[in-house]
């Protein structure tokens, strides 16, 4: 496996794989890898001849007051997940590299971010947009793979790919979770044993809203307050934000009909985690309770 930080290097690299014919899988990540990352690797092996992962705590998609200079970093350890993996090449650019002195130039998807954690961290998707759209012009990935967990970011790349005619796959890869259903994210290196333990009433709420969806409750917001009142029983949670939505377009439902979203994010001490469940809907599925 080769490291690579500079953005040309990692630019001649990626034009000589085309030219010889080899398909390019790019994972996008922040770094301090775990187990779900490291599926999103797997499936870009099992996809394409070449894999990159970039490893960049893009400082764009952080706001005032959060955890940019705290987020968890370890290049080292990153790079033998990675190889295990059977990476190819982790991209890690330095800041001043992707953004050099004078850098004002911006990607932004509108109305696909207006809710969620577009709402609640704003500039936050303007960030994600950015840096991607970079990663995608450095690397020239035929494909590029992202989790479900950040499903929101995921629609948006989807949205601002299909619009810019950027001609790069998009996969979405399921979330994955511990046993006792928490979903994995790098973050949960913050939570107390006590937060960590509390943390379990993300999957508990969503759990509940498919058994109400399979029951053939079809109104989203009795759905969401049942979410809401399983949250608000655990006394370490914070509610930031429930919300249904489509999953295409991001936008408020009041009735599940089609590909929705449900999403949540809660604060647990300083941490804020992040779940959702994507559910397909069809009108004969729901009825009102």
């Amino acid at each position: 496996m080769r490291l690579i930080s500079s953005v040309n290097e990692m630019m001649a690299w990626a034009k000589e794989q085309r030219r010889v014919g080899h398909t390019i899988g790019l994972v996008p990540t922040m770094g301090y890898l775990h187990e779900g990352h490291l599926t999103l690797m797997r499936r870009a092996k099992e996809n394409c001849e070449k894999v990159v992962v970039s490893i960049f705590v893009n400082p764009l998609q952080f706001g005032a007051g959060e955890d940019y200079e705290e987020y968890p970093r370890d290049l080292t350890r990153d790079s033998q997940l990675a190889d295990s993996a059977g990476v190819d090449v982790i991209f890690a650019p330095a800041v001043k590299d992707m953004y050099p002195k004078g850098y004002s130039s911006f990607v932004e998807v509108e109305q696909v971010s207006d809710h969620l954690c577009g709402a609640a961290r704003p500039g936050h998707f303007r960030g994600v947009t950015t840096v991607v759209s970079k990663l995608f012009n450095i690397v020239r990935p035929d494909i590029a793979f992202f989790g479900q967990k950040d499903a929101q970011q995921l629609a948006i790349i989807r949205r601002m790919v299909e619009d810019l005619n950027m001609g790069i796959a998009i996969v979405g890869v399921p979330i994955v979770r511990e046993a006792d259903g928490l979903a994995l994210s790098s973050r949960n290196v913050y939570l107390s044993p006590e937060e960590r333990k509390a943390a379990l009433v993300l999957s508990q709420s969503l759990k509940k809203a498919k058994e109400l969806i399979a029951e053939g409750e079809g109104e989203a917001e009795r759905i969401r307050q049942e979410i809401i009142k399983v949250i608000e029983a655990e006394p370490l949670a914070n509610i930031d934000y429930v919300q249904i939505v489509d999953n295409r377009f991001i936008q408020p439902v009041e009735r599940l009909e089609g590909e929705c979203l449900i999403a949540l994010a809660v604060r647990f001490g300083k941490t804020r985690l992040i779940d959702n469940l994507v559910m397909e809907v069809s009108p004969n599925d729901s009825h009102d309770a």
